[in-house]
C-alpha cells in the first residue's frame, strides 16, 4: 500500500496503517570505552622509583640499599650532574598485570623493624597500586644495617670548603 508521497505504508495486524519509521544508529567507533583501546605498559624502573619514594617515607627508614650501593650512590651523587637514586634498593619485575618487588633498607636504631617492615609494605603497596593499576602480589624486604645514633652517615656528603 502506498500514501500520498508514494511511500510504501505497511499495515498491522489490527489493519492499521503505519508510516515505516527509520531509525539511524550512530555508527559505533572504535567499539567500547576509550579507556579499553590499547594498552598500557609500565616499566620497571617506574615501579622502582615509585616504591623507592614510598619506601623513605616510612618513620624509621634510614636509607635504602646494601653498605656498597650506599657508598657508590654516595659518590655517584657528589659527582656534579648527578642525582640521588630513588631506586637504590629497590629492584622490581613487572608483568602485564601484576608486580613484585624486593626492597633493602637501612633501619633507625631503636626502631621495631617488623612495624617498619609492616609500614613499608602497606606504604610501597598502596602507592604502587594506586598510581600504576598493577596488582602487587609481594614485597620482599631485607634489612640490611641498623643505623646507630653515633655512626657517621655515609650519605651525606663532605663539605667541599673546611
Amino acid at each position: 500500500m502506498t500514501d500520498m508521497t508514494g511511500r510504501n505504508r505497511t499495515q498491522t495486524p489490527e489493519g492499521e496503517n503505519e508510516s515505516p519509521v527509520q531509525t539511524r544508529k550512530s555508527p559505533r567507533r572504535g567499539g567500547g570505552d576509550p579507556g579499553t583501546r590499547g594498552r598500557t605498559t609500565v616499566a620497571d624502573g617506574v615501579v622502582e622509583k615509585i616504591a623507592g619514594l614510598a619506601a623513605r617515607d616510612v618513620v624509621g627508614v634510614h636509607a635504602m640499599g646494601s653498605g656498597i650501593s650506599r657508598t657508590f650512590g654516595a659518590v655517584r651523587d657528589r659527582v656534579p650532574g648527578g642525582s640521588k637514586s630513588v631506586t637504590r634498593g629497590v629492584k622490581a619485575e613487572v608483568g602485564e598485570r601484576q608486580t613484585a618487588l624486593d626492597l633493602e633498607i637501612v633501619v633507625d636504631y631503636g626502631v621495631s623493624i617488623s612495624d617498619v617492615a609492616r609500614d613499608v609494605r602497606e606504604n610501597v603497596i598502596g602507592a604502587v597500586e594506586r598510581m600504576t593499576g598493577l596488582e602487587v602480589v609481594e614485597v620482599n624486604i631485607a634489612v640490611s644495617d641498623v643505623k646507630l645514633p653515633d655512626e657517621e652517615d655515609e650519605e651525606q656528603p663532605e663539605p667541599r670548603i673546611q
